[in-house]
């Protein structure tokens, strides 16, 4: 199966570049490169891409505002995003998650990092650049921490409906949650728990509808967020 992408860049080297070290897989091919979200947002909903690589600053509309339009709550039809940047700033990487991308890639990665990204997002498993995967997380712990931590002058209003699931997550699936929070991917995932490939998709299928989740980065940012994983946990990773 082919991964159809599509590139944005403000930077017709960026746009090159990213179009040759992509256009050379055998199992890649580049179906649109333009030069702002606006026109990006548009040919998306056109050509439906496997993965759009989108750049963050742009002129007229950003990356971070295409995200949420292509990839959104509010997306009739939500396309993968991947969000590619020499900036790197936790609060644009935390809005483009928010904003529904399914990764985060530095371009200063090298370029077999941006092929497995793009690979990964293509096939449901999202990738963070591992330079910043640490410090994000800990960017939500930190965030959650504050907001706990804030005086209430009135009763809390209702918890938000990823704060906790309506069904119960069994042993298995938060051990599920637990390595999807570590960035682990479908087959690490196999390996860890001693099971099959199909097994692991049935149990994120399973977490992602307790959730309420729309992909694993909101796996991983309520497991963050609720203390599943820690810190401590992923300094201690092997």
């Amino acid at each position: 199966m082919t991964i159809r992408i599509l590139l944005a860049d403000d930077q017709q080297m960026i746009r090159s570049a990213y179009g040759m070290i992509l256009g050379s897989q055998p199992d890649m091919e580049i179906v649109a490169s333009v030069a702002d979200g606006a026109t990006a947002v548009q040919e998306a909903r056109r050509l439906r891409p496997d993965v759009c690589l989108l750049d963050i600053r742009m002129p007229g509309l950003d990356g971070l505002e295409a995200t949420r339009l292509l990839a959104g709550p509010d997306a009739a039809e939500p396309l993968n995003v991947l969000i590619a940047t020499t900036f790197d700033v936790d609060e644009y990487v935390y809005r483009a998650l928010r904003n529904g991308a399914c990764g985060f890639l530095l371009k200063d990665g090298s370029p077999a990092l941006l092929v497995e990204a793009v690979r990964a997002v293509a096939a449901d498993n999202a990738l963070i650049s591992p330079s910043i995967t640490v410090r994000l997380l800990k960017h939500m712990t930190d965030a959650a921490s504050d907001a706990a931590a804030r005086p209430r002058p009135a009763p809390p209003a209702a918890p938000a409906a990823r704060t906790a699931p309506q069904l119960p997550l069994t042993a298995r699936e938060m051990d599920v949650v637990r390595l999807v929070a570590r960035g682990r991917t479908n087959e690490e995932l196999a390996a860890d728990l001693h099971v099959s490939l199909s097994t692991v998709k049935t149990h994120l299928g399973s977490v992602q509808r307790k959730l309420a989740a729309r992909n694993r980065v909101e796996i991983a940012a309520w497991a963050w967020e609720n203390g599943v994983c820690t810190a401590r946990d992923e300094q201690d990773r092997p």
